[in-house]
């Protein structure tokens, strides 16, 4: 069932337009006495999914019961993000998502569908997992809202991975991560139709029919000004609304370049990126783009640790960023990396396959540190008087010296490549 799929490359919708489109989407599904709201958390910020869920409280006001944020493996949400994200909801309504802990199973998708989604380079089973509460909190009407933008683990971001990912359990999180990174990171990124897709839509299909889950979906771009704006607004319950989302992503959120680039800057806003388990969306997002022998600068004044999760910072430190050969022998040997699938996947995707260079200028990690993970280490304030990320402006520019560079403001809002690597 699709209630709307509005949105172009060139639309802008004002506020008003977002709540007459949202209500009016909702209106169509009836009465609901008891709401649960599923938005994302803070590191989605951008997503507008924080005004979207004040604009439903405000509509079914005591109706909304629970209000989830779909962390995943994150920390939760401390009470300054909630206010800034989510304005006047009252914040007693907040629950906090145990990835360890709270799950319920509601099936498990066979290792034969698994083998053959990664075309053989998997066979294990599936674990379709999500918090209790939504099988338990007897709601009426489940609303999944998030952004759809091209993603590292499942391809495009959003729709029923924020069910099973962001409110999914720790072996479900560790498979589902491992199976992207062992398909490819460059295989899947930017396509609605991935491997990873696949096992989520089994289960979804398979086991989820019976959870009253509407999801409500945002493209986000920029303006001419730069000022972020929402591009495109679908509504709906099934795989259509969301294909229509990743459609229109890709047009908005997808820069496609004539030929790779020497060297690129990403500043990473502080707020936002803390660690390199998010951080390194500037190393996923730009992969496709960078030149051999090329070079990622990465201005972190926020970065403080590798892992949100003490264990998988652990991890990072002890067995650093490596190629994925590499990393699959670990898993091989150890039984540690064996049951934490998504540390080592994650680190695989944060590795250059020792294909360009990644340069990390963190604010509150030392130079050891850096490096012991296999990147290298420049000096933040050295590095931000050279790229002053206040002067320079999204896309190519030319620095006094005369270097060129490409320079990316949020990498977490987009994806580039260049023609020939994406195919």
């Amino acid at each position: 069932m699709l209630l709307l799929a509005e949105g172009s490359k060139d639309k802008i919708f004002s506020k008003e337009e977002i709540k007459d489109a949202l209500l009016s989407s909702l209106e169509k599904l009836g009465g609901s006495n008891k709401v649960l709201i599923l938005p994302p958390d803070f590191t989605r910020y951008h997503s507008q999914a924080g005004v979207i869920t004040e604009m439903i409280y405000n509509h079914y006001t005591d109706k909304v019961k629970d209000i989830l944020p779909a962390l995943g493996t994150h920390v939760s949400m401390t009470e300054e993000e909630i206010e800034k994200m989510f304005g006047s909801v009252p914040k007693d309504l907040f629950r906090v998502h145990k990835w360890k802990e709270d799950l319920a199973t509601l099936g498990v998708v066979p290792s034969g569908f698994v083998s053959e989604v990664s075309e053989g380079k998997l066979n294990y089973n599936w674990p379709a997992q999500v918090n209790k509460l939504l099988v338990e909190g007897g709601h009426d009407l489940i609303l999944s809202i998030g952004q759809v933008v091209p993603h590292e683990v499942v391809g495009m971001a959003n729709y029923n991975k924020n069910i099973f990912i962001g409110t999914g359990g720790q072996e479900g999180i560790n498979k589902s991560h491992f199976l992207g990174a062992v398909y490819g990171m460059e295989r899947m990124m930017g396509r609605a139709d991935t491997p990873v897709r696949k096992v989520l839509n089994y289960a979804s299909d398979n086991f989820a029919k019976d959870l009253p889950i509407i999801y409500i979906l945002t493209v986000i771009g920029k303006d001419d000004n730069g000022k972020l704006v929402v591009r495109g607004l679908f509504i709906g319950d099934d795989f259509e609304c969301f294909e229509k989302a990743a459609k229109l992503s890709l047009e908005v959120n997808f820069q496609m370049l004539d030929k790779p680039l020497k060297k690129v800057v990403v500043f990473l806003d502080p707020s936002e990126f803390r660690s390199t388990w998010l951080g390194n969306k500037s190393i996923y997002r730009t992969r496709m783009a960078i030149d051999d022998g090329g070079e990622l600068v990465v201005l972190a004044p926020g970065l403080k640790e590798f892992g949100e999760d003490k264990e998988i910072d652990r991890l990072i430190r002890k067995y650093g960023y490596q190629t994925t050969p590499e990393i699959l022998r670990y898993v091989e040997e150890n039984e540690e990396l064996k049951s934490n699938l998504s540390a080592a996947a994650h680190l695989i995707h944060g590795s250059s396959e020792n294909r360009f260079k990644i340069t990390y200028c963190p604010g509150n990690i030392s130079k050891e540190e850096i490096e012991s993970v296999n990147y290298n280490f420049a000096d933040l304030a050295e590095m931000q008087k050279k790229y002053n990320p206040e002067k320079l402006t999204d896309g190519y520019n030319t620095m006094p010296d005369g270097e060129q560079i490409f320079y990316i403001s949020n990498p977490a809002l987009g994806l580039w490549s260049y023609k020939e690597r994406f195919k």
